[in-house]
């Protein structure tokens, strides 16, 4: 897209390392969800050509020379952007425009956070420690009606109040991102479901851990100890009376 003063509707931001085979056809696509419409990629650590392909299917992209780690890429594509409503992707899932869209036009309908409604392997007899930690951190702020929505899945798009008031940095760690729009009293609404797990790419595992669950998990401890920090010990709830501290030992 050409660049002119007027910033663009919406910006379309994706952090990418290594993914030379899929960002053209990531970028095509975020191009087509609405006319005004700007996509950067955020290529860090990359050692192939990922930067080059984003640039020639008509991306803005920031190099990064180095690694930034896990989500980091979202905040700093998000400080780079002028769009009114930001829609985050991955650089390795390619997704269809018209699976994009309704994410787009949450946020412009009123909507501060547009979450995919995906909630994971949910039927099976062990449920996968990531989605209960998502169903945990929900229910916790009072939105057992999210389920397992989240901001650590993409496709999702926030609005400029929300970017504004939460702080790009913020999205570095998305459960944390969560907890604070919810508290924040943002419209925050799961408002259409792409099953991304079906794209995901399979990770290895270091001594017979994912090292990305590890840190997931980790995000949404982080963002329980901010609830309760901002609330009480208890996050608001009843302590149905009791007087535990006439109990003598």
């Amino acid at each position: 897209m050409p660049h002119t003063d007027l910033p663009p509707v919406l910006s379309v931001i994706i952090p990418a390392m290594n993914e030379q085979k899929t960002i053209a056809a990531v970028v095509r696509e975020a191009l087509r969800v609405h006319p005004s419409c700007e996509v950067i990629v955020v290529a860090n650590g990359c050692r192939d050509r990922t930067a080059e392909a984003a640039e020639s299917a008509g991306a803005r992209v920031l190099r990064y020379e180095h690694p930034l780690g896990h989500d980091v890429g979202r905040s700093a594509g998000t400080q780079a952007a002028r769009g009114q409503v930001m829609l985050y992707l991955d650089g390795d899932m390619p997704i269809g425009a018209g699976q994009l869209r309704p994410f787009v036009t949450a946020v412009i309908g009123g909507v501060d956070v547009a979450l995919n409604r995906y909630r994971g392997p949910v039927r099976r007899r062990q449920t996968h420690p990531v989605v209960q930690a998502k169903h945990v951190l929900n229910t916790m702020l009072r939105r057992a009606d999210l389920l397992g929505a989240s901001l650590t899945a993409v496709p999702h798009a926030l609005s400029r109040r929300a970017v504004d008031m939460l702080g790009a940095e913020c999205l570095s760690v998305p459960p944390l991102a969560l907890a604070k729009a919810v508290t924040a009293g943002l419209v925050v609404e799961a408002v259409h479901e792409v099953p991304v797990g079906r794209l995901n790419k399979r990770r290895a595992k270091v001594d017979g851990k994912d090292p990305l669950q590890e840190v997931v998990l980790a995000d949404h401890i982080q963002a329980v100890k901010w609830y309760l920090s901002v609330t009480d010990p208890r996050g608001l709830r009843s302590d149905l009376g009791r007087e535990r501290k006439r109990v003598r030992r």
